[in-house]
């Protein structure tokens, strides 16, 4: 398979390449990094939902809007890429989705054991080491091909991928830095001695080869260049970046797998109810209940609120029907319902 190990390139590069190849119908494993940092966000997003364009704008940092799924990413020189075009009908690609991501993360994970790291697979697409996501990927089609895209983080801008989301609060923008610094770790974070970027790219060239075969370093034909060019223009446009995604019902940010902050609201007659809670595989890592309403003894609110950590997301009618009977709560215009319902999957706030 050819391979392209092109070191830092630029930001806009950084992602057209694996969109230009199965264009062409070539495939080929990337590894880069970008010499700029810029925001990403996934193909079914809302731009506007998701990103804090205005401040983007004000830094200089370009939103771009993949042909991948997944979620809002900030992306910097501090990260090395792999990208994997392959074609459909190769054995690797065959399979559901997760097949596919257990397949060629493989490597990845095997390449983090040897740079001294005890990596270990999440489904869907991450890769964890000492619990926390040390890289996150992506999968999508383009064309006749299969595409995987993710990384492996060196070192991480905390602040600034707090301060890129677009968020109903500055309290809520807390509570994303918090868990993203308390779910998202690094090489250099885990390791004394942090290793370069070459060296990361060796590793991940080598154990890529166990699972393609052998790889012929390449560089990029003129061809490739070529449609990185022609579509520069269509992939930044405005239309497609500003295409309206799937919308959700409040605010919420995937920060790992399975880990996710949440803000929803809902009008119930006794006032405004905010709720703004973390999961962790379903369940409450945090709760916290805001508004306009009333409830009493008031007290017991957040009592309520601590009641739900490490309960299932589906039993939270259930506990904050049973606080309310046992507590003898009282909110006028409020009923256990209405509270339940800011958290719940299914919500319509």
């Amino acid at each position: 398979m050819d391979f392209y190990n092109l070191g830092s390139v630029g930001w806009l590069e950084s992602q057209l390449i694996y969109h230009a190849l199965p264009r062409l119908g070539m495939e080929g494993l990337i590894l880069l990094s970008p010499n700029s940092p810029y925001v990403c966000i996934g193909r079914h997003q809302d731009a506007e939902q998701e990103v804090d364009l205005a401040f983007c704008e004000s830094q200089g940092i370009p939103v771009f809007r993949r042909e991948v799924g997944g979620g809002a990413v900030y992306l910097d020189g501090q990260q090395i890429f792999y990208q994997l075009v392959i074609r459909r009908d190769r054995l690797v690609a065959q399979g559901s989705k997760d097949d596919f991501y257990r397949r060629t993360l493989a490597p990845v994970i095997a390449a983090c054991r040897d740079l001294g790291l005890e990596a270990s697979y999440k489904p869907v697409n991450d890769i964890l080491v000492g619990g926390r996501k040390i890289s996150g990927n992506g999968a999508g089609e383009i064309g006749d091909a299969i595409i995987l895209v993710g990384n492996l983080i060196l070192d991480f801008d905390y602040d600034m991928m707090s301060r890129v989301l677009r968020v109903p609060d500055e309290k809520f923008r807390d509570k994303v830095n918090k868990s993203l610094r308390d779910n998202l770790t690094t090489l250099g974070r885990e390791l004394p001695a942090p290793p370069t970027m070459e060296r990361v790219a060796a590793v991940l060239a080598v154990r890529f080869a166990e699972l393609l075969g052998p790889l012929t370093p390449q560089a990029l034909p003129p061809a490739v260049l070529a449609e990185v060019k022609r579509l520069a223009p269509e992939l930044t446009a405005e239309p497609w970046l500003m295409r309206r995604g799937r919308q959700q019902p409040g605010r919420q940010i995937k920060v790992a797998a399975g880990r996710e902050v949440i803000q929803r609201a809902y009008k119930a007659p006794g006032g405004l109810i905010r709720g703004t809670f973390e999961l962790a595989d379903g369940r409450f890592a945090a709760v916290e209940f805001s508004g306009d309403f009333f409830f009493f003894p008031p007290a017991e609110l957040d009592a309520l609120a601590l009641a739900l950590v490490g309960a299932p997301r589906a039993e939270a009618g259930a506990i904050i029907e049973a606080f309310y009977a046992q507590r003898g709560i009282e909110s006028p215009g409020v009923t256990p319902a209405d509270l339940a319902r800011v958290l719940a999957e299914d919500a319509r706030v």
